[in-house]
């Protein structure tokens, strides 16, 4: 089997700097090796697995000294080449690098029926048609792949893009209940928090004027602690005081009464 691109792939015949010297077909994941020859990947190990030198000048080669030459494969891949179905009836035309992609949906591509049972391989474009008709199994798969299992006599046409986008709907409404529900509670978590922070600073002022008030209070003791003494030593002179007070007042009355006789 060929290590690279058949010629009859392309819609012009490809440049000879783009062939393979083994396989004569156009280069598939290109190497250069050590002497600067290019090959297929393919053909190329294949070659060396029988003789370990280059097939075009016989040079001794160690396969750990193949380089992947990339810029070549992109330049190979940008030229332009027909469907696999063209002779089935397909005429869409594109680049090497983009011919998978177009397999993936051309309408003559060859299918086998989903239904099991039924061997049949028919074209894309023609699988829904036979779908409906196909007299093996009761369930049918969806053609689109999106996983549907449909009934023979299932009324109207499967569109499962509709059901896909209506469950991407509920699934995005679901989305933005849950987010709003988030936004709810970040914003109870963030009044909590200032109030929180409001009731520090009140704690932290109270605090800070409790400690001033203690702190005049013991500047004033050592004050008081000095007018004690005085006080003790004034105490024994007010209580003399007091005694000789009614003396003297016995006294006054004395005289009051004898100037009241003489009158």
């Amino acid at each position: 089997m060929s290590g690279g691109y058949d010629l009859n792939l392309f819609t012009s015949p490809p440049d000879s700097n783009f062939l393979c010297s083994v396989c004569h077909g156009v280069l598939k994941k290109p190497v250069r090796l050590p002497c600067s020859h290019i090959f297929c990947k393919k053909c190329i190990l294949r070659w060396l697995a029988r003789q370990k030198t280059c097939p075009c000048c016989r040079k001794e080669v160690k396969r750990k000294k193949m380089v992947r030459v990339n810029k070549l494969r992109k330049t190979i891949g940008h030229l332009e080449v027909k469907c696999k179905n063209a002779e089935a009836g397909c005429s869409v035309t594109c680049p090497l690098a983009h011919r998978k992609g177009h397999q993936n949906s051309c309408p003559f591509e060859l299918m086998a029926c989903p239904n099991e049972g039924c061997m049949v391989q028919i074209p894309r474009g023609t699988l829904v048609a036979h779908l409906q008709h196909c007299q093996h199994g009761t369930q049918q798969h969806c053609a689109l792949d999106c996983g549907a299992d449909l009934g023979p006599t299932e009324p109207g046409p499967h569109n499962c893009h509709c059901e896909l986008r209506e469950a991407w709907g509920q699934r995005q409404d679901r989305s933005q209940t849950l987010v709003l529900c988030l936004l709810q509670h970040v914003r109870k978590v963030h009044r909590t928090t200032n109030l929180i922070c409001w009731q520090l600073a009140q704690l932290g002022n109270f605090l800070e004027n409790d400690a001033l008030l203690l702190g005049a209070q013991q500047e004033d003791a050592p004050a008081q602690q000095e007018d004690a003494p005085a006080q003790q030593e004034d105490a024994p002179a007010q209580q003399e005081d007091a005694e000789a007070a009614p003396e003297g007042s016995i006294g006054t009355e004395v005289w009051g009464v004898q100037d009241q006789s003489t009158l």
